[in-house]
């Protein structure tokens, strides 16, 4: 029995990544080669106890616990870490040019959004002062692509979005194509600023920190079209307490828009309205992925794949 490794803190991080190294995926092996040193490193550096990562254990479990195909508790958890919007980051510095700004998924999106007329309104159940959102779709060198998809889903004027409220249908959530010039219009309701669900492990572990949970208001969004990089972005309402303090970090001064009273220029005309452009940067054939840090929650549950929007 001589031959049996004596382990100590210092060896096993060595003994780990020698049974895994015959891995045969190699981008596989790469991450988890980093999860593991990276991992042993930190229970190195905070001496952390039997008892402390118990209840690590006991927090992850109670994540997965929280999600259903309505909730998403482990992209919160992601999101309120920062590590959405740093994988965000890192993947648009591998575009071949330079689009909008694009910010976080969220755990709030859905697959089956519905389709809309241009100029049509996109809340079921008013519940709030009503107002346009307008602008056009092109490529970063200003020329229109027709025909982009246009997917906006947010908050009803309360703060809510409609999978929050028990039974509700479908609601504040459309998909519009940009006609030949690439413009796109529809109304909605304006949203408000919300706190993220704080009635989960998430949530406990935000009070726990003392962080106020809040999320600026603002309208997702999702552009599409044939050749060009997916963009997940949103637009924040200029004025929100909370554009600098972002409980998931996904505010840039880029997406930052005004409510403006009166717009001559407005396709839906005496209406307060928002215009916000956005711009594409091309397809990079070579890129490993779609550029999302997240899903519909229901595809999660069921391991689906995440499609693209202009699909």
């Amino acid at each position: 029995m001589s031959d049996i490794r004596k382990l100590t803190p210092e060896t096993i991080t060595d003994a780990v990544l020698e049974q895994m190294a015959g891995t045969p995926d190699p981008r596989l092996k790469e991450i988890m080669f980093a999860a593991v040193k990276h991992l042993h490193a930190f229970a190195r550096e905070t001496n952390l106890t039997p008892a402390e990562w118990i209840k690590g254990i006991e927090f992850m479990t109670q994540v997965g616990q929280a999600c259903t195909p309505d909730r998403q508790e482990a992209i919160m958890l992601s999101d309120t870490m920062g590590l959405s919007a740093l994988i965000n980051l890192m993947h648009d510095r591998t575009a071949i040019e330079e689009g909008t700004d694009s910010s976080l998924l969220g755990p709030f999106y859905r697959e089956n959004t519905p389709k809309v007329e241009r100029g049509a309104q996109i809340v079921k159940r008013l519940d709030g002062p009503e107002i346009a959102l307008w602008g056009r779709i092109t490529d970063v060198t200003g020329a229109p692509l027709a025909n982009a998809s246009v997917s906006v889903w947010q908050t009803n004027a309360h703060g809510l979005y409609d999978t929050q409220l028990d039974g509700a249908p479908i609601d504040y959530r459309g998909v519009v194509q940009t006609d030949t010039d690439g413009r796109y219009w529809l109304r909605t309701v304006r949203p408000i600023g919300y706190s993220i669900p704080m009635d989960g492990p998430v949530g406990k572990l935000a009070r726990i920190q003392a962080r106020h949970g809040m999320r600026p208001a603002h309208i997702h969004m999702m552009v599409g079209a044939e050749g060009y990089r997916e963009l997940i972005t949103a637009i924040y309402l200029k004025g929100d307490p909370h554009l600098h303090d972002d409980m998931v970090f996904g505010v840039s001064s880029d997406l930052v828009a005004e409510v403006k009273p009166s717009d001559a220029a407005c396709p839906i005309p005496r209406m307060p309205s928002i215009r916000f452009d956005l711009k594409l940067a091309r397809e990079d054939t070579t890129e490993r992925a779609m550029g999302r840090v997240g899903a519909d929650p229901s595809a999660i549950i069921k391991g689906g794949r995440v499609k693209p929007s202009h699909a």
